[in-house]
């Protein structure tokens, strides 16, 4: 599903060289749950961006649902944003003049899936099913975060790429959102999870760490899978 190959970004700020990425080789399955895992500044999300198609490498080539998007066109990077990848970004990136129901349709209609998911029960999934009629400044973050997750999962995309999804849920809300991330890692979909939090790291099929750039460990979680009923963050 995800194929990186020697892929290396670098970043022109000034008369400095960063280098966000180094020599990155990453292969990830059909129904695989895989965590990439490491601190501020490890190229965790320049990793995201570059499989989401929103960024381009240096070096390197790169694979996403069996399409070489390298040296694709615009339009095609914009098809697979549309029809392959889903993202669940950090900052949200909710609509504010549209309510929780609305950005989740719009997500599904950017996706052409209209008619194939039911908006509704996604955010109910999420635990927002009384809250679909309120806007984005009606919201607690966490709440913001769950519809941002909705919309992601609404698409049924086989691509689910998520940036710190959990980061302003408290631990039982956080413990629902990874659930249904876990159950979306099944049959032809992946779904890849970006982190700084280790204990979360323990409930995933794979843990890929960076470091400075690089993948610096790539296997199993130490000590085995986790039940996500055990996690404790």
């Amino acid at each position: 599903m995800i194929d990186l190959v020697g892929v290396s970004k670098i970043y022109q700020i000034g008369l400095v060289e960063v280098r966000a990425l180094d020599d990155v080789q990453l292969h990830v399955d059909d129904g695989e749950f895989v965590v990439v895992l490491g601190p501020s500044g490890s190229g965790k999300t320049t990793l995201l961006n570059i499989i989401g198609a929103l960024d381009t490498p240096t070096a390197g080539s790169v694979s996403v649902g069996g399409q070489d998007i390298t040296g694709a066109s615009r339009s095609d990077l914009f098809a697979l944003r549309r029809q392959t990848v889903s993202f669940i970004f950090q900052s949200f990136n909710l609509f504010p003049g549209l309510t929780a129901l609305e950005n989740v349709e719009f997500g599904i209609d950017v996706a052409g899936k209209r008619g194939l998911t039911a908006p509704e029960a996604v955010l109910d999934s999420v635990g927002l099913g009384d809250r679909i009629s309120h806007f984005p400044h009606e919201l607690s973050g966490g709440e913001q975060q769950r519809v941002a997750i909705a919309r992601a999962l609404a698409t049924g995309n086989p691509v689910l790429l998520a940036d710190e999804p959990t980061g302003e849920l408290d631990f039982r809300t956080g413990a629902q959102i990874l659930e249904l991330l876990i159950e979306q890692a099944t049959g032809d979909r992946a779904v890849l999870v970006v982190t700084h939090n280790r204990e979360i790291s323990r409930i995933a099929d794979r843990v890929v760490e960076m470091s400075s750039g690089r993948v610096v460990s790539d296997g199993p979680p130490e000590g085995g899978k986790t039940p996500l009923s055990e996690l404790r963050w």
